[in-house]
């Protein structure tokens, strides 16, 4: 089928959300590893966060898109003698599948050249690196506590790190040191050879225009249709290596050159994309979900203006604090503040906000549905919804006759 020089905006929505696994329904019986892989090699990698409110978020894509799973089937494929995932700075940190650790190599490099002011206190001590080094060849895997450094005490800071976990950091960064394990979300480092399979820590370091080129490719099926800037946010490249790689792509003929309504900038479409005539989609997606994690591009594909208000002060939040959009068919309608009171066995719905004045009945007792869906999953044996935005009463009516999953 010949593929159209200008795509619609709904068009390249519905090919955004097919790239990324929402044009197929959601699989019954159980979800085993096969499926969890299928679901990673389209999305690329996985967003590593450390909140908790809900539940770690590197969890929440593979819900959004096949329903309730093993979450210990992801552990399995994250972490452990059998992983088919490292974890590395990709798109900030992330679960991604081994075979793009080639391709990540240059960015190890680029942080060891790079005068890091995050990294100045270790190098200005390199006995200590020398000792993480040593220590983590004796013992890994280890955590930060294993260095023996202190921790200091620093009003308003985020992180508090002391040296030892920054020499850790920085050999992660470098690449001398892998994540091998992460009990209780504690990373644990360990040596690369004792990590990585012995295939891939022996494949060859492509060149870094080819590693970027992979990556770009890997982003543009993930993203179906994109702009430069889109797909260079995906593995955080720079632009003009971004715009390169691309045109070298489209001289390949693996993305077509394309025109989307609305959007001001040129876009380029994976070749082999699907283009769905409907999408019939139901999930709540993480705040570091591909399909919202760039707010510029949700809201040029959405018309939904999305901001994560973890760190702004209470007074000042809109929606609330952890925020999930609503994907109900080919569109963003609402968006709920959802906290697990695991003591309680409790999913809390915080607020529940409408992107219409006036929806329609289903779009609350669908996402009913996807709550009940969702505490089931988690644990908690029920939803309850908090009287707080303008979808919230008709979600609570429509949670107290929703079926339990």
């Amino acid at each position: 089928m010949a593929r159209p020089e200008t795509l619609s905006a709904a068009q390249a929505r519905r090919v955004f959300l097919a790239a990324q696994g929402f044009a197929d329904p959601r699989p019954t019986g159980r979800i085993d590893a096969r499926q969890l892989r299928r679901a990673i090699d389209r999305m690329g990698l996985l967003q590593i966060d450390s909140v908790n409110v809900l539940i770690r978020s590197h969890y929440l894509p593979l819900f959004s898109r096949l329903g309730p799973y093993p979450r210990e089937a992801l552990d399995r494929l994250s972490w452990g003698r059998r992983a088919e995932l490292f974890e590395y700075w990709a798109h900030a940190a992330s679960l991604v599948p081994l075979r793009l650790q080639p391709a990540l190599r240059w960015r190890m490099e680029r942080y060891r050249e790079r005068d890091s002011s995050w990294f100045q206190s270790v190098r200005e001590r390199p006995e200590l690196l020398e000792r993480v080094r040593a220590l983590v060849a004796e013992r890994g895997p280890v955590g930060a506590g294993a260095t023996g450094e202190t921790r200091p005490n620093i009003p308003g800071s985020m992180w508090n790190w002391h040296d030892g976990k920054i020499a850790l950091e920085y050999l992660f960064a470098v690449g001398e040191l892998m994540t091998a394990a992460r009990p209780n979300f504690e990373r644990l480092y360990d040596l690369p050879e004792r990590v990585l399979p012995a295939e891939i820590a022996a494949a060859p370091t492509p060149p870094s225009a080819d590693a970027h080129r992979e990556l770009v490719r890997v982003s543009a099926r993930a993203l179906g249709v994109a702009t430069v800037a889109d797909l260079a946010d995906y593995f955080r490249l720079r632009q003009d290596t971004t715009r390169a790689r691309v045109a070298e792509l489209v001289e390949a003929g693996e993305v077509l050159s394309v025109r989307v309504a609305g959007w001001k900038d040129p876009a380029y479409l994976w070749a082999e994309a699907r283009m769905p005539r409907r999408v019939a989609a139901r999930a709540l997606l993480t705040p570091f979900d591909p399909v919202v994690w760039e707010r510029a591009r949700t809201e040029r594909m959405f018309d939904f203006r999305y901001r994560i208000e973890i760190y702004t002060p209470a007074p000042r939040r809109v929606y609330g604090y952890y925020v999930l959009p609503f994907l109900l068919g080919d569109r963003l309608v609402g968006r709920v503040d959802l906290k697990a009171d695991r003591a309680a066995g409790v999913l809390q719905v915080r607020a529940a906000w409408s992107e219409d004045p006036s929806p329609p009945p289903e779009v609350a007792e669908e996402l009913a549905a996807e709550l009940a869906l969702l505490a089931g999953w988690l644990g908690l044996g029920a939803v309850a919804v908090w009287p707080k935005g303008d979808l919230a009463p008709a979600l609570a009516a429509a949670v107290a006759v929703a079926p339990a999953h």
